[in-house]
């Protein structure tokens, strides 16, 4: 399986600390409803939680394809193991039923993209893999577009 990559530690210090996401913008500070994608813990939040909504750029170069994007991020640091696959399980699974999988070069463009579901993503990302060799693939959630989760090859 390749590597999961989590969001970046400085981006994750910048929002909670000085409270500037990645646009320079203030931060939104809110309580959970409960369902939000975390992305620092690759979980959904809970109801009560505190939570940082904040704009989040994936990439480093600077390129058509360079975009930025909400997340929601848990206010306080909370130490969470990197999942050793894709976080499709439980009850109210991280990705959902149903998320994007997209592949990008070394200048950070995209080569190729599926909509997938948690049983055919595996799969999906080693077909990704193998008929590409990408830098990195994104996981983004359908509906909005939104960043999920960073892969990376294994080397």
């Amino acid at each position: 399986m390749p590597n999961i990559i989590p969001i970046r530690e400085t981006f994750l210090a910048q929002v909670r600390s000085e409270g500037i996401d990645d646009l320079g913008q203030p931060v939104e500070r809110l309580i959970a409803k409960g369902g939000e994608p975390c992305r620092d813990a690759f979980r959904r939040a809970r109801p009560g939680e505190a939570l940082i909504l904040a704009s989040y750029c994936p990439f480093d170069r600077v390129s058509p394809y360079r975009e930025y994007g909400p997340v929601f991020v848990l206010a306080a640091p909370e130490a969470v193991p990197l999942p050793a696959g894709l976080p499709v399980e439980g009850e109210h699974p991280y990705l959902g039923a149903s998320f994007v999988l997209r592949a990008y070069s070394d200048e950070e463009r995209i080569v190729d993209a599926v909509l997938t579901t948690p049983d055919e993503a595996n799969a999906q990302l080693e077909r990704l893999l193998a008929q590409h060799a990408p830098a990195f693939v994104l996981a983004r959630f359908p509906a909005y577009g939104c960043y999920a989760l960073r892969i990376e090859p294994r080397v």
